[in-house]
């Protein structure tokens, strides 16, 4: 839009010129006025905004909703893809498959009421995981917690019958100077890419759940046609080391980061784009909201994403069908090109009709219907793009 509007003012700066310049020195103030009806750059005003709103309406028949105008234009200049996995690369629906007791004074039934009324004010895919998973075993609902705390990349706090509870990582549980030596017995479930939610009580480690997610199907094939765009796929995930080795090398994505906090997200995508390489973030959760906030174009999971990811997002993906993602990465370059190609062909009618006016060739009413015919011309280019 930019640089349409900087070429709109040098035109009319230069047609004016030309057309006081051509009545001074012809005498003719037919040439004149001819110059004044070619020279209105509508077809150049009309080249960005009608292959935006075409873009656009692709874009929604594909099942993303564009909440800022220039959201496709800055994605064109995107180099590299950021992704979160649970509820994005994963269908956000992880299931319990294991629940491990550490302590003698916990029973397995007791670990697991005290991590869903953890989790039950949590919005995090694998909260409501837990929730769901506790309910198929038990008919009664988990005990509402006290004094909920969420804490973003590491887990929930929380006060039940006036014991504190730590539900989540291994970081969290450190901060909390609580010893971590029985963890250990949680690595087989690592191994095999298991995320794992770990417990204390009573400043001590009581057990942990172990929770797998299923990858979705199409989002292999989604990385390698995201590739072939010409951008990077990059796998930023607080999950353990091994959890998220497994997942990428499933997925084929060289590049990937274990272990990530919200604030380690944020450096991430702050050093590449200082580095001349600008980021697209596509996430679900609550965590992810400042690193999709803070990337040069931030898509979010519309469906299984939380309220806040959705707000902080330039474009919300509304079925969370991720195998569209090349084609928004290739219809917002195709648009890009739309662009460029309307303005180079707006500007060379306008300069070559205010030159034939010049020289007489072109009187009022064929330069009336010339410039028309440019607004046409740039109008049905661009609604080639709804295709």
């Amino acid at each position: 839009m930019g640089l349409a509007d900087r070429w709109a003012t040098w035109i009319v700066v230069i047609a004016l010129a030309a057309a006081a310049i051509t009545w001074l020195f012809t005498g003719e103030i037919i040439r004149s006025v001819t110059i004044l009806v070619v020279f209105c750059p509508c077809a150049l005003v009309l080249a960005t905004p009608t292959a935006i709103m075409a873009a656009i309406g692709n874009a929604t028949r594909h099942g993303f909703l564009v909440r800022e105008g220039d959201a496709l234009e800055r994605l064109a200049a995107v180099g590299r893809v950021v992704f979160d996995k649970t509820g994005t690369l994963t269908c956000g629906t992880p299931e319990v498959v294991a629940v491990v007791s550490l302590s003698d004074a916990v029973s397995r039934e007791s670990l697991f009421r005290r991590v869903a009324c953890a989790e039950l004010k949590s919005e995090h895919p694998l909260g409501r995981a837990v929730i769901r998973g506790y309910g198929k075993g038990s008919e009664l609902p988990p005990p509402e917690p006290q004094q909920f705390l969420m804490l973003p990349g590491r887990g929930v706090q929380v006060s039940l019958d006036g014991e504190q509870i730590l539900a989540g990582n291994l970081e969290l549980l450190r901060e909390n100077a609580i010893d971590c030596g029985k963890a250990s017995a949680a690595g087989r479930y690592l191994e095999q890419g298991c995320t794992v939610i770990y417990l204390a009580a009573g400043g001590e480690l009581a057990g942990f759940l172990a929770l797998s997610d299923t990858l979705r199907a199409d989002a292999a094939d989604m990385i390698v046609r995201a590739r072939q765009t010409g951008v990077t796929p990059v796998l930023l995930t607080g999950d353990h080391e091994n959890a998220a080795r497994h997942m990428a090398e499933k997925l084929g994505i060289t590049q990937w980061k274990a272990g990530c906090l919200p604030e380690d997200k944020l450096v991430y995508i702050e050093e590449s784009q200082k580095n001349g390489c600008m980021v697209c973030m596509i996430g679900d959760g609550i965590n992810d909201a400042p690193a999709l906030k803070k990337a040069h174009v931030g898509i979010a999971m519309g469906g299984v994403g939380s309220d806040i990811a959705v707000d902080a997002a330039d474009i919300a993906l509304v079925n969370d069908d991720i195998k569209e993602l090349p084609h928004l990465l290739w219809l917002s370059r195709r648009m890009m090109r739309t662009i460029k190609y309307n303005l180079a062909f707006s500007m060379t009618l306008n300069f070559a009709a205010i030159l034939l006016a010049i020289t007489g060739i072109l009187n009022p009413v064929v330069g009336a219907l010339v410039h028309n015919a440019g607004s046409v011309f740039v109008i049905v280019h661009s609604a080639l793009l709804l295709k």
